[in-house]
């Protein structure tokens, strides 16, 4: 059965176990699955589909098995083609309860096995995700600015809108960097819009940080060296290691408390997406508990000499990073 994107809040998660998202709308898609999560507690399972046909049997192991302390079970399986189209005729065959499969896939056209059987079941939800229109990606952003309280023109609107090239995730992307950024102030200019979206137009700077966390040193270089930063980027990047370091802490807390990280990465909110879950896990054993504490000292300490010395800025946060990437744990 087919379901428009903008008709989800109708389906009902009681009746309906089986869905697949599809097409190349990523933001949106996104967003829809964070919203389908928030319908069960802890029992959200990952996989790929390359993963679950390499072990077939476990799969199905796990999904007859159940604990004690489980009620809803949700699977979501990345990354989908027409080769699963007979694993899900087979769970359905076996009348298997109380789960909820999410498949998602990139465009498929009218002819995929498994679109068509979605579409034709009427018990299954097929949701395409096509690409927003700029109407649609400029409302988004304004809506962003009413609820934060920020002022702002309608010609900074219109920017951060071209600039995400009709993707919602890129206008996503380009939100978040002005969420950092105005972390202490509700206002933002047309100036400083330039300047923050403008930043590394090869790579972005959640990919700077991440690297830098992971401790990539030659990456971390090569990132820095191929992008000019200015003296608006350097606060914008210290809040983000901010962020992100804030959010490994809190993982390394809870895997202190007798958890794997597999389970601190399940049970983490808000819930962290599953393109991210590898390289969060390199990060987490990079860093122990007492280096991230050490760490957060020193993210604040630089912010602060950032603001103190503006004009050599953009040096002392190189320096930051870069002595960052190559430090070892005790």
């Amino acid at each position: 059965m087919i379901v428009k994107s903008f008709e989800f809040k109708k389906i009902d998660f009681r009746l309906n176990k089986y869905f697949l998202l599809y097409g190349e709308n990523e933001g949106l898609k996104e967003e829809i699955i964070k919203k389908i999560e928030l319908n069960f507690s802890k029992n959200i399972f990952r996989y790929d589909e390359k993963e679950i046909f390499e072990n077939k049997e476990n799969f199905f192991n796990g999904l007859i098995t159940k604990s004690l302390f489980e009620n809803q079970k949700l699977i979501i399986i990345n990354r989908t083609s027409d080769k699963i189209k007979t694993l899900i005729e087979e769970i359905v065959e076996k009348n298997i309860h109380d789960i909820t499969f999410i498949l998602i896939s990139g465009i498929l056209d009218k002819k995929s096995k498994i679109r068509n059987l979605f579409e034709k079941n009427k018990e299954m939800i097929c949701i395409p995700f096509y690409p927003d229109t700029s109407q649609t990606l400029n409302m988004i952003a304004n809506d962003y600015f009413k609820n934060k309280k920020i002022a702002t023109s309608q010609e900074v609107i219109n920017l951060i809108t071209e600039r995400a090239r009709g993707s919602r995730q890129n206008l996503n992307n380009e939100l978040n960097k002005i969420d950092n950024y105005c972390a202490n102030n509700n206002k933002i200019d047309l100036k400083k819009i330039i300047k923050l979206t403008n930043l590394a137009e090869n790579y972005n700077v959640s990919e700077l940080t991440d690297t830098c966390l992971t401790k990539n040193t030659k990456r971390t270089a090569k990132i820095l060296n191929e992008n000019i930063l200015s003296v608006e980027d350097t606060i914008f990047i210290i809040r983000t290691f901010l962020s992100k370091t804030k959010r490994l802490l809190r993982l390394q807390e809870e895997i202190s408390k007798n958890k794997n990280i597999e389970i601190a990465i399940k049970d983490f909110k808000p819930p962290i997406f599953w393109k991210d879950k590898d390289i969060i896990k390199e990060q987490i054993i990079k860093w122990t508990l007492s280096d991230l504490k050490k760490l957060m000292v020193e993210i604040n300490d630089t912010e602060l000499l950032l603001k103190k010395n503006s004009s050599n800025s953009i040096n002392i946060i190189s320096d930051f990073i870069l002595a960052k990437s190559t430090s070892i744990s005790n």
